[in-house]
């Protein structure tokens, strides 16, 4: 509960906070007018409506402060990041973050923030949540596909060298261990993805509906009109589907529900989704081998020992917290949450493949 003085002034703790306020709420305008600089229709128009109804609530705090709201304090060290994104990248990574700093407003705490500012905080965190939704579809296919075979490779291969280290062998042999890792494992990775994408176009293929309904029209028999039978099968009612095969005998034309078999715009969007195949091996392949030789680089360099096994932790350490941060930005979480959660999983993949080939080296000798 917020207190005041008897004579109605705020107090010195009240002042404080509402001025922090109004140096966010500066913050997060600037930040929509300048992700609205980098966007074109209808975006840019949501992001400049943000703006302005941060604008209005700065107002509600100028008029709290009155003399007070000159000189403010920098504002949070969260927002100031943000702010310096936006001007770098404008992209969905500012978004998804900006979605969390919404959705931790402390209006809905603070009874000097209004009801109607609370609620706004809220409805912002939403359009902020579509805004990213929308950036995240544009980023899934083969960014998605670049982060999560950076870390298929780090993972892996890191355990693998790990595996072989812990059996004692030279460094030689974990060196030649990772590349052979790196290049079976990029090969299976690339190898995966052609078949699966390429299925996947081969299953468009094969449900995607022909033309043969305009070639058997006219030879069709009217009373026995099996165009009827067609169109239900692709989701029409029976009476749209009569009226759509009637229009395709030519005796009228049809005013009922468009067709919803064949629509060659969606059906290239869905190849457009599906991607290459060639593209999507080449791509796995890549950043897969990219990943695998983070953990090789020391033995590269000649490391050996627990000097081998510290850089190589530490490297994998770095890059796992990185692509873990990616993830949650994409996944609208988290950022340290999910690179911790990363960096778990796979320092503890690791360990157990160290203490098993220890355990394995031991047997051996």
């Amino acid at each position: 509960m917020s207190q005041q003085h008897t004579s109605g002034e705020p107090t010195r703790q009240q002042i404080r906070r509402w001025r922090k306020y109004l140096a966010d709420e500066i913050a997060e305008a600037k930040l929509y007018r300048r992700l609205a600089e980098r966007r074109h229709g209808e975006e840019r128009q949501i992001l400049l409506g943000l703006a302005e109804a941060e604008r209005r609530h700065q107002e509600h705090w100028r008029t709290l402060l009155g003399p007070h709201a000159e000189n403010l304090p920098h504002p949070s060290a969260h927002r100031v990041l943000l702010g310096w994104m936006a001007q770098l990248f404008g992209s969905v990574f500012v978004l998804a973050l900006a979605q969390r700093a919404e959705g931790d407003s402390p209006y809905a705490r603070d009874e000097d923030a209004t009801r109607g500012m609370a609620a706004d905080e809220e409805i912002h965190e939403e359009v902020v949540r579509a805004l990213a939704a929308r950036g995240r579809e544009k980023l899934s296919g083969g960014f998605r596909a670049a982060v999560f075979g950076a870390n298929d490779g780090l993972v892996s291969n890191f355990a693998l060298i790990m595996g072989m280290g812990g059996t004692g062998v030279s460094a030689t042999v974990v060196l030649l261990t990772g590349i052979a890792g790196l290049l079976s494992g990029a090969l299976s990775m690339a190898a995966g993805e052609f078949i699966s994408v390429r299925s996947q176009r081969e299953l468009l293929d094969a449900t995607r509906p022909t033309q043969a309904t305009l070639r058997a029209a006219p030879d069709l028999d009217f009373d026995h009109n099996e165009l009827i039978l067609v169109y239900r099968a692709r989701g029409l009612s029976e009476e749209d589907a009569e009226h759509r095969a009637l229009e395709r005998l030519g005796l009228f034309d049809c005013d009922c529900t468009p067709e919803k078999s064949h629509d060659p715009d969606a059906a290239e969007d869905d190849y457009e989704a599906v991607g290459s195949s060639w593209t999507a091996a080449g791509s796995s392949f890549c950043f897969f081998a990219v990943g695998a030789l983070i953990p090789v680089l020391p033995y590269l360099f000649g490391a050996e020992g627990w000097w081998a096994v510290g850089w190589s932790t530490a490297l994998v350490g770095l890059a796992l917290l990185c692509t873990g941060a990616v993830v949650g930005l994409l996944s609208g979480a988290s950022p340290l949450t999910r690179a911790l959660r990363q960096l778990a999983i796979g320092l503890g993949a690791a360990t157990i493949t160290y203490i098993l080939g220890s355990l394995l080296g031991v047997t051996v000798a």
